[in-house]
């Protein structure tokens, strides 16, 4: 059944067909679909009526609407849309527990949610854990919502969100049904990005599952997930693309020090094609060469770079397809990687380690046009000229519309941060400045990054339980202005005052 497509599917049917005698509905040929309702739902796997009730309307709907799908071997398999009423009556029959959905949960009617929540506890010696409060939208926009996954089973994912001495964050996702947990309230501050301006900022999501092994990453799981964050960004204002729906790998370091140990999850195997076409995200897809803006955009099924280290170090990872499209330092398939000098400071090329995301763009991700030569296409990328393979006949990229910023004219370079914060003027007495500090990477004269969001210099004091330092639980804001840009694999930022901020140019780099 691992094996083989054909036993796989006749072992799901004779599966399905046990489920549909356990309940004691009708099998055989010609049996109304909408019978099928209490064995679809246990199918599954869920153990609560509400999660194994989600799976079933999913599929249902599904059947109602019709599908069409290009299989990972290239075979296009359509399922023709049909009209049925479901009897959800047979869900009954599957004696599971139903959820209490308390007032103030965060999640759409249509998926199956419950509260967990993460404590808010002191601990002796000042210490406190495992998140913030604040109020927010109305004290600080949420610009950002994080794909996470967990590294961990759902259980022990369970356990570390109810440890007040770690860290915590607002959902988590389960694998095989969707289910969802929420453990934050969305107005307060989750420790889920490792960059405290994102946190401050932002909603984190943990998907169940492995980065490695991206089989952890469910149909089920995706839908719930795109339910979810489309729910929320509707609620709060945050735009449907990769700038401001990003992954723990998008998130920057905030000082120089810590970029080489940000997280590199979800990983190259989440679908963000996929997932941002289960959002109904709009697409800009109005651009051209001239325009001179890229979105990366590979097939996920037959893109499927050759990346080691899944199992074992230095071993092939199964052939999977993936989300990365590689970039490398001339316009060729022999042509070395390019370098992150956080990852690599010694400027060896980066490799293709599962988790060295160092010379990869993900789908969705919107660069700068730096050359084309070719079935070669060359993006603006951590301050250097990066490659990757752009055929007409199988494109890897679309051409798209936006904003750009180059530094302004008399300056050769310019600094790049991993965090907005105001000046220091702006702090008022007692709290701490906290320093714009400079990552290791520069920008210069020439160069071109394309802009997610302008954003106004702030940070989000919070440093006492009781809220009891100076400046606690406020937010302070400066004059200086950032753009926040998709300088590399990560989203990085820079001070307006820097650069100057323009439409896509006409006339790229050819």
């Amino acid at each position: 059944m691992r094996t083989d497509a054909t036993t796989n599917i006749r072992g799901g049917a004779a599966l399905l067909a046990a489920y549909q005698r356990e309940v004691g509905a009708p099998v055989g040929a010609g049996t109304d679909p909408a019978t099928w309702y209490g064995a679809v739902a246990r199918y599954a796997g869920a153990d609560s009526a509400d999660a194994a009730a989600a799976f079933a309307d999913e599929v249902f709907t599904t059947i109602g609407a019709g599908e069409t799908r290009v299989t990972d071997d290239g075979q296009r398999v359509t399922l023709p849309a049909r009209a049925v009423r479901p009897e959800r009556s047979w869900l009954d029959r599957l004696g599971l527990r139903r959820l209490a959905r308390p007032d103030g949960l965060e999640c759409p009617r249509t998926v199956s949610c419950e509260w967990i929540p993460a404590p808010y506890a002191a601990f002796g010696d000042g210490d406190y854990g495992n998140h913030d409060l604040s109020d927010r939208p109305a004290r600080q926009k949420i610009e950002y919502i994080v794909i996470h996954d967990t590294e961990a089973s759902w259980a022990t994912t369970l356990q570390l969100v109810q440890d007040p001495t770690y860290v915590s964050w607002h959902y988590s996702l389960r694998s095989v049904d969707g289910h969802i947990a929420q453990h934050v309230r969305t107005k307060d501050v989750a420790w889920h990005a490792g960059n405290w301006y994102v946190n401050a900022k932002s909603i984190g999501l943990e998907h169940e599952g492995f980065a490695a092994q991206g089989t952890w990453y469910t149909e089920a799981m995706y839908r719930t997930s795109a339910k979810l964050v489309r729910h929320l960004a509707l609620r709060l204002g945050i735009p449907l693309d990769l700038q401001h729906i990003i992954g723990h790998d998008n998130v920057p370091g905030t000082t120089a020090s810590t970029v080489r140990g940000m997280h590199w999850d979800p990983g190259p195997y989440w679908d963000w094609t996929h997932y941002f076409d289960l959002l109904d995200a709009p697409r800009l897809d109005t651009g051209t060469p001239a325009t001179g803006l890229v979105r990366i955009d590979p097939d996920y099924a037959t893109n499927q770079p050759a990346f080691t280290g899944c199992v074992t170090p230095g071993t092939p990872c199964a052939p999977r397809g993936s989300s990365s499209v590689l970039m490398r330092t001339a316009p060729s398939a022999d042509a070395p990687l390019v370098n992150d000098i956080a990852l690599r400071p010694d400027g060896t090329p980066n490799t293709m380690d599962v988790s060295d995301h160092g010379a990869r763009a993900s789908a969705g991700q919107t660069y700068a046009l730096a050359g084309r030569q070719g079935d070669w296409t060359a993006i603006w990328y951590l301050g250097q000229r990066a490659w990757f393979h752009n055929p007409a006949s199988a494109p890897t990229a679309t051409w798209t519309v936006g904003m750009v910023v180059t530094p302004k004219p008399g300056r050769a370079t310019i600094p790049v941060y991993g965090r907005a914060y105001p000046e220091q003027a702006a702090y008022p007495a007692g709290v701490p400045y906290q320093a714009i500090s400079p990552l290791q990477y520069t920008l210069a004269a020439g160069q071109r990054y394309a802009v997610g969001a302008v954003l106004q210099g702030e940070y989000y004091r919070a440093s006492t339980f009781d809220g009891s330092s100076p400046g606690d639980w406020t937010v302070i804001r400066g004059e200086n202005r950032y753009a926040q840009i998709q300088f590399g694999h990560r989203v990085m930022y820079v001070d307006l005052a820097d650069v100057q901020l323009l439409p896509s140019p006409v006339g790229a780099p050819r």
